[in-house]
């Protein structure tokens, strides 16, 4: 078996298995949700233990196909997994505590898998497969953070200028409704500053933002139409809880870490210092290699097969989902990083030329 074969079979049953769970759930009943939802928390966190982390593809190598086809199946699997949901939160035949497994299984795969797929995808050339990215935030009713991701934080990390870059001491839930806001305000006006060199009004119908509130309003609709007002609220429920694990996963991977200013006035070039990452065994893979975060800032078009992490870039001391449940509670969040933060900030101002 090749290496590429290896990578590939890691990838797929990481992920897919949850999706076919998810599925079979709101097509047929029974215990699915609820395996899904442990397979999410306690199969993840065991497994991150006993596996070493992931390896990835030699970017020299010619790129396969199947990263970009797992990522599309993941996508339209999402797409199709949503509506299918209402129908089953509107069925009598499903009881409450049923009911309840599969939501937070959905919302776990949603935060987990969804996001980090939508984001491989928003940031890779065929227009089909960004467009599916797009279609996913869009049906989390999340679609400016395509706008506020590639056009702020990418371009801002580590300043003021980025509203998704926390602060050093900064809570999460003061953070969350700062960033929340300050990147839907941000993405919108570097949209309508792109209308503006492109001498056509903020207001015109090519600004995307158009797209992303339709986009949100539809799909509460269709959540309304096919789940009655249970499914309007589950839907509700859902996007909530995915805009909370999103915030989350800046917040863990950029905390207390900014851009320096050089002895010449400018600022320094985005570096590995910037972000955190969080290279384990299982979570890595499921998370479509997210957690290998400097390497995708510092290479935002690169595969996820092929991110590294390399010896010295800062690395949170747990998993991702862990590192999410421990910054919902401040002070043992701050116990565990802001020490962590000022050591790599202040390696960063020693090397600063």
């Amino acid at each position: 078996m090749t290496k590429d074969q290896v990578i590939f079979i890691r990838y797929a049953t990481a992920t897919l298995p949850v999706l076919a769970l998810l599925l079979l759930e709101v097509l047929v009943a029974g215990p699915w949700g609820v395996i899904a939802l442990v397979y999410l928390t306690l199969f993840a966190a065991l497994l991150d233990k006993w596996l070493t982390p992931p390896i990835s593809r030699d970017i020299a190598q010619a790129e396969p196909h199947w990263p970009d086809r797992l990522s599309a199946i993941l996508g339209l699997g999402h797409l199709v997994l949503l509506p299918c949901l209402m129908l089953y939160i509107a069925s009598p035949a499903h009881g409450g505590g049923e009911k309840l497994a599969t939501l937070l299984a959905v919302a776990s795969f949603m935060g987990q898998i969804s996001h980090p797929n939508a984001h491989e995808l928003i940031h890779r050339r065929p227009a089909w497969l960004s467009g599916l990215g797009m279609a996913v935030y869009t049906s989390m009713i999340f679609g400016q953070h395509v706008s506020a991701h590639r056009l702020v934080h990418h371009r801002f990390v580590g300043t003021k200028d980025d509203p998704n870059t926390p602060l050093s001491g900064e809570s999460f839930w003061r953070y969350l409704p700062r960033a929340w806001i300050g990147s839907f305000k941000a993405g919108l006006a570097q949209e309508n500053a792109k209308l503006t060199r492109k001498s056509m009004p903020a207001h015109s119908l090519q600004n995307p933002y158009y797209i992303w509130m339709s986009g949100g309003a539809l799909t509460l609709i269709l959540a309304l139409a096919l789940g009655g007002v249970a499914g309007l609220f589950a839907m509700i429920g859902l996007a909530a809880l995915a805009h909370i694990q999103i915030m989350l996963s800046d917040y863990i991977q950029h905390y207390g870490l900014t851009r320096l200013t050089r002895s010449d006035g400018r600022l320094e070039p985005v570096g590995a210092h910037h972000s955190w990452n969080a290279p384990r065994g299982f979570t890595s893979y499921l998370m479509l290699n997210a957690p290998s975060h400097s390497d995708h800032h510092m290479h935002p078009d690169r595969p996820y097969d092929s991110l590294t992490v390399s010896k010295g870039e800062p690395v949170l001391p747990f998993s991702m989902p862990i590192m999410a449940v421990i910054a919902t509670i401040p002070p043992v969040w701050h116990r565990n990083m802001d020490k962590r933060a000022a050591r790599v900030m202040a390696a960063a101002q020693a090397a600063l030329p």
